[in-house]
């Protein structure tokens, strides 16, 4: 048995939820702590309906203000949450930059994993372009920003030091209240960088006119009006951004909600009953409460696009249109706009002129590039070898090491995800095609890293941030080098160091022009034999330098001209060094049989398994 072997002994049965882990939420012993339907769980109290039914009791002794959170399966982390809070219809007379009193349980398990190891040492060296009208002048500490008492203290309990190079550039541009459109490397800070002055800029100005409304929608609910709106492309990452959103509204008036796909409409709407100031949504399941009357975006200040081109990419642009062009929301010009992505081709600009204001164009560092703290390997890998290559990895390595593998298919992560939990590794899968509680169980199992090895497919890949990811091993290369980008941005996240493993073969000439030119830009090891192939490969779309150019992978199309670059030709020679590792060396021999020195390239003293 490996050193990354499950300790769980017993035979696994078949499927998923016969896993001694149990990455899916069900009865006792489950991650939620207790049985969804039945009142045997921890949490006791009879059935959901009936749960939600005290829920809905308007008897305010068992909840102050807004109320007590919806609980899972007894759990009460989030009971009281809100307590003590003036109530909604009050909420006008309330100084909202004043703090609210400590609750240490939910600091604690707001700000658990706060962020650790950052390396800053190479931000200074990231360039960042701002074009647009009287941009203002960047900062370089967060004191400078005055974002107030409530932002500053969740800053310091986020162990947060340093602004990155978006936070900088973003956060004095939307304090002055302009309009925005940011390209920065994944990983780099984006959702703090909109969620501090968008929430400082709400404590300051109050819930204004919103404090009034109480027009009834939905079967006589009462209609929500949010402050602010937040879209993301997946559900994954609309929770993670309303997590986040949680720990800056920690002792503030602010109550943020999150709606999406996928999950109990009844259970949301009773979130929202208790109140929402800052929502969180995916296009989709927004519209539909728009059409129930749920949500009325009349009072709407500030709207974020989060991965934009992502949401574009999904045939989301229906909906986004909808949603901000035809509903009740505030004209452009009424209401400040902000998007952010990794990447942002020129197609996407364009559209972004129906939705943005005489706004300032902030790209950090190369769009479409991927950070220099993110160590990256190609390997060469023929297909019926990728198993066998992959175990003896992760026998190698650590077994505190988190892996996440991408796989093409769903069906291919299952198979996998299976074939290696057979073979006693610890590991669990998340793709579309599982429900939503069996993916936040994944996750949740991935997080606490009860089981480090996380088998994905895209669905995974687009802006999520789980922690303490050491390493993502790309199983299956993508098609499109955008793509490979962002799932090789799960590690090294904010500054931390990370490792990117590809596996590649003949099935993979599509994509070698472009990641050859990108390990270049990011000053990677190259090998000799991907050289070659590239000089080979006369298909594909030519470079990079077509779309992007330059030190930075997106210009302002209101500049004109905004692309030539490289071309398709490389323009110098191979640069030498890791980019971050002194010889692309962790230390350590890891202890491997194999000789992975990669095809053609011969062998290499290169320690493969971070260990």
């Amino acid at each position: 048995m490996s050193s990354f072997s499950s300790s769980y002994g017993q035979q696994r049965q078949g499927g998923y939820d016969n896993r001694r882990h149990d990455d899916r939420r069900g009865g006792g012993g489950g991650f939620w702590g207790g049985s969804r339907d039945g009142g045997g769980g921890s949490g006791g109290g009879g059935n959901v309906s009936s749960r939600w039914a005290n829920l809905d009791n308007d008897n305010r002794e068992q909840s102050h203000g807004y109320g007590g959170r919806q609980q899972r399966g007894g759990d009460e982390r989030l009971a009281g949450k809100w307590d003590n809070r003036g109530g909604y219809q009050d909420s006008a007379n309330i100084d909202w930059t004043k703090q609210l009193p400590r609750d240490e349980r939910l600091e604690k398990e707001l700000f658990k994993g706060a962020n650790s190891g950052i390396n800053f040492e190479k931000y200074d060296d990231i360039p960042a372009e701002v074009t647009g009208e009287d941009p203002p002048s960047s900062v370089n500490t967060f004191a400078e920003c005055e974002l107030g008492d409530i932002i500053n203290e969740a800053i310091k309990l986020a162990n947060y030091t340093v602004p990155t190079p978006v936070q900088k550039n973003a956060i004095p541009i939307i304090n002055k209240g302009r309009d925005l459109m940011s390209c920065a490397q994944t990983g780099s800070g984006k959702t703090a960088a909109f969620l501090l002055p968008m929430l400082s800029s709400i404590f300051h100005s109050g819930p204004g006119e919103s404090a009034n409304q109480n027009s009834s929608g939905y079967r006589g609910r009462r209609k929500i009006y949010p402050l602010a709106l937040v879209l993301s492309p997946t559900r994954e990452l609309a929770s993670q951004i309303y997590e986040e959103s949680r720990k800056f509204a920690y002792r503030s008036q602010v109550r943020p909600c999150v709606i999406y796909g996928g999950a109990d409409v009844g259970a949301q709407m009773r979130d929202l009953d208790r109140g929402c100031h800052l929502l969180v949504a995916t296009p989709g399941r927004l519209a539909d409460f728009l059409d129930r009357g749920k949500i009325g975006l009349d009072y709407c200040r500030y709207l974020c696009l989060d991965e934009a081109d992502r949401m574009l990419d999904m045939g989301f642009e229906p909906q986004i249109r909808r949603i901000v062009e035809k509903d009740a929301m505030p004209p452009k010009g009424d209401r400040q706009t902000l998007m952010f992505s990794a990447t942002f081709p020129k197609e996407i600009q364009h559209l972004a002129r129906d939705f943005l204001d005489n706004y300032i164009f902030l790209t950090v560092g190369r769009v479409g590039s991927t950070s220099q703290n993110i160590t990256q390997k190609v390997v060469w890998v023929d297909e019926n070898d990728k198993i066998n290559f992959l175990t003896d990895l992760l026998t190698a390595t650590d077994q505190n090491t988190c892996f996440v593998v991408f796989t093409e298919t769903k069906k291919g992560a299952d198979y996998l995800d299976n074939y290696l939990y057979d073979r006693g590794f610890r590991s669990t899968c998340i793709h579309g095609d599982r429900n939503q509680r069996e993916r936040e169980g994944a996750l949740k199992s991935f997080r606490e890293a009860v089981t480090p090895v996380l088998v994905a497919t895209a669905v995974a890949a687009r802006g999520l941030d789980i922690p303490n990811v050491r390493h993502v091993i790309n199983f299956d290369l993508p098609s499109d080098i955008d793509e490979y980008v962002h799932r090789i941005g799960r590690t090294g996240r904010v500054g931390n160091i990370g490792l990117a493993t590809s596996f590649f073969n003949d099935k993979n000439s599509n994509i070698v022009r472009d990641l050859l030119e990108l390990l270049i830009e990011a000053k990677q090891e190259v090998p000799e034999w991907l050289e070659k192939c590239a000089a080979n490969n006369r298909g594909g779309r030519g470079g990079r330098g077509g779309r992007f150019g330059g030190k930075f992978g997106a210009r302002d199309y209101r500049q004109g001209g905004g692309g030539g670059g490289r071309g398709g030709g490389r323009g110098g020679g191979r640069p030498q060094g890791s980019g971050g590792f002194r010889s692309n060396n962790y230390g350590g021999s890891g202890g491997g049989q194999r000789s992975f020195g990669g095809g053609g390239g011969g062998g290499s003293s290169v320690d493969w398994w971070a260990n």
